[in-house]
């Protein structure tokens, strides 16, 4: 039972925190905050054209927004059940493949 309590627990914690980030006033997914390294610009290159389209239009969207100092209406909000990683996978896999490369080159 204690282990349901601190998962409940936890879990409200991790919602409380994504609502105090702020980012989803702005109709933000978690992904679209992630700072564009090389590992994160291929992975953007690897995603369908719908998806890169439809995160643009998020994030000029959220500019926009910050420029005229508001947010979205309270139910445009991103909800943290309806916030996917789109990205993060392929990321973790772009990582993966470039220390892999790196580590072969050494060895040569």
């Amino acid at each position: 039972m204690a282990f349901r309590t601190t998962s409940v627990v936890l879990s409200n914690m991790k919602k409380w925190a994504y609502n105090m980030s702020g980012f989803n006033k702005y109709g933000l997914l978690r992904d679209d905050c992630l700072h564009e390294t090389e590992d994160v610009t291929e992975a953007l290159r690897r995603l369908p054209q719908h998806v890169v389209d439809e995160r643009n239009f998020r994030i000029v969207r959220a500019l926009q927004l910050s420029l005229t100092k508001t947010i979205l209406p309270k139910e445009e909000w991103t909800k943290w059940e309806e916030d996917q990683l789109y990205l993060t996978p392929i990321v973790d896999q772009v990582k993966k493949e470039r220390l892999e490369k790196e580590n072969w080159e050494k060895n040569y």
